[in-house]
């Protein structure tokens, strides 16, 4: 293997390259599987040895296409694994519709050799329905995860870039499979290389499993105000027992007045209206993404009977939570 550029040196107490499997779901997210993987090519070239190698495998054997249409030719069909390969399990669109029941059986029989599973994207989902994740940590990209919550209550959900919790690891989409990738990496072979790793990706900044994945309530809403900050906060932890606006403004130390006078310099909206948005923006995510009956979500999301809920959703969306859930049906989309 010919390099121009400084080696990493690495101690290889193994013969063989360790080997990762990714199985490609259906509508797999390409950018979580393509930077796992050149993550684990990068990292051969600067060793300038072969430390990783891969294959891609996946119901059928034959082709998958990722959301963004273009298909990829597998390497083989769900097969028997060996104890020491690790799992990248690659979801994307449609997850609830492509965790098949013969996928399920396959992770299960598979983890019980000890195999270490990684869900990369929406894929902690398939993971969690076959108990993978039960009493352990783990993260999913944010537009899922009240879905995800409402679904499995046995698992610790965070809100992390990625969880690495035992032999189970999770990610939240996007970017996020590059930090899982250089720790994986830096585990095995040192920091040095996870560092040279992420500079060919031209990665500045590496993420730990304490880095949230969405911006700060300021950086969201374009508002640097403390106390407004502090106040939306309250509001997106308390979506199915919301607090009235008087709680919320003593709660920060000032008076009902002042925070109608603070949303509507930096909001254009009061406080009511703007916590109502975000528990109906929930509860078109339940309603997208969960099989939840239109009454379990109205609880979920604080509206006390359905009919207000109903005349609360029409108001905003200009169509019934009945109608929407009939346009779209049950997914976990991303």
């Amino acid at each position: 293997m010919q390099s121009d550029f400084p080696i990493i040196e690495v101690d290889v107490s193994r013969n063989d390259p360790k080997r990762f499997v990714f199985v490609l779901m259906d509508d797999f997210t390409l950018l979580s599987f393509a930077s796992s993987l050149d993550a684990l090519r990068i990292a051969n070239r600067m060793a300038n040895k072969p430390l990783y190698s891969w294959s891609f495998i996946g119901e059928g054997g034959e082709t998958v296409s990722c959301s963004a249409g273009t298909s990829f030719q597998l390497d083989s069909d769900l097969i028997e694994l060996k104890r020491d390969d690790v799992v990248m399990l690659c979801g994307g669109m449609k997850i609830q519709h492509n965790t098949t029941k013969r996928l399920l059986n396959w992770i299960r029989r598979e983890a019980r050799k000890g195999i270490a599973f990684a869900g990369l994207c929406t894929a902690a989902y398939p993971l969690a329905k076959a108990g993978l994740l039960d009493g352990r940590r783990a993260t999913i990209h944010w537009e899922n995860q009240d879905s995800f919550a409402e679904e499995f209550d046995e698992v610790i959900l965070t809100k992390s870039v990625f969880v690495a919790d035992g032999p189970r690891m999770t990610t939240a989409g996007g970017t996020s499979s590059i930090d899982l990738m250089l720790k994986l990496i830096a585990d095995d072979h040192g920091e040095e290389l996870a560092n040279a790793v992420a500079d060919q990706m031209i990665y500045s900044s590496i993420r730990t499993d304490q880095d949230t994945q969405r911006l700060s309530v300021p950086t969201r809403i374009g508002v640097r105000h403390p106390k407004l900050s502090q106040v939306i906060q309250m509001m997106e932890t308390n979506i199915e027992e919301p607090i009235s606006p008087s709680l919320l403004a003593k709660q920060v130390g000032m008076s009902t007045r002042q925070l109608e006078r603070l949303f509507r310099r930096y909001l254009s909206r009061s406080p009511k209206r703007y916590y109502m948005e975000l528990r109906l923006q929930k509860a078109r995510n339940l309603l997208m993404q969960t099989d939840m009956s239109v009454i379990n979500v109205a609880l979920a999301c604080g509206f006390a009977s359905p009919s207000h809920f109903s005349k609360c959703y029409r108001s905003h969306y200009d169509t019934t939570p009945y109608r929407e859930r009939g346009s779209h049906g049950t997914r976990l989309s991303i």
